[in-house]
């Protein structure tokens, strides 16, 4: 059996500036009053109206920029809000999780689709710096919402073949250089890094090479 998705109120209608807030709160009103589907609301939808007339009063007179003027129509926008807020649980609690009653109300349904994870963006390395001797700093570029990063090393081969074996290291971030030690100096090393996020690692980054002193 199919379990119904509870519907619920996107309130985010509640940021908008004031003359959009006021029109919302007219078409909620609207759509409210009279409607069958909701015949016993909480709030006196004539109680309600004025509250909207009084705030749309309110933005008039503090257009002036008055302190005082501004602070009471901060108040009746709160006033309002408290108001669609309860009418917007009451419907939540009344439509019966039907889309098309619940829309009706003059409220949007809040979408309870997630957004899918991304895949990261390749990693590279930026620069490998001397440290001490045996020692190389990695820097990775970092990418958004990696976990972590691992770099692998190789020492190249005589005549500078594709290294075949490979070394690794895992740094949280990349903030920092990465330190790669107890390597032989007078060594050409190769190396690669990738991310880890929510969807696995991505590809190996395009190889870096750098002697060792």
């Amino acid at each position: 059996m199919t379990k119904v998705k509870k519907l619920k109120v996107l309130f985010s209608f509640l940021r908008l500036p004031d003359d959009g807030l006021v029109s919302r709160l007219n078409a909620i009103h609207d759509s409210i009053a009279g409607n069958a589907a909701f015949p016993s609301p909480p709030v006196d939808l004539a109680a309600f109206k004025a509250a909207i007339s009084n705030y749309a009063a309110s933005i008039v007179v503090a257009l002036d920029g008055s302190k005082q003027a501004i602070g009471n129509k901060k108040k009746l926008r709160e006033v309002a809000v408290n108001m669609v807020e309860q009418l917007g649980h009451y419907v939540e609690a009344n439509s019966n999780d039907d889309p098309v009653t619940f829309v009706s109300s003059g409220f949007e349904i809040r979408p309870t689709n997630r957004v899918p994870p991304l895949p990261l963006d390749q990693p590279q390395i930026s620069r490998v710096d001397q440290g001490k001797s045996g020692e190389l700093l990695v820097k990775v570029t970092p990418v958004q919402r990696a976990r972590h990063y691992e770099i692998r090393y190789g020492a190249l081969g005589t005549g500078g073949t594709p290294a075949t074996t490979f070394g690794s290291t895992a740094i949280a971030s990349a903030q920092k250089a990465a330190s790669v030690d107890n390597l032989t100096p007078g060594t050409t090393y190769t190396f690669q890094v990738r991310a880890y996020g929510k969807l696995g690692f991505t590809e190996w980054s395009n190889p870096v090479q750098r002697m060792c002193i």
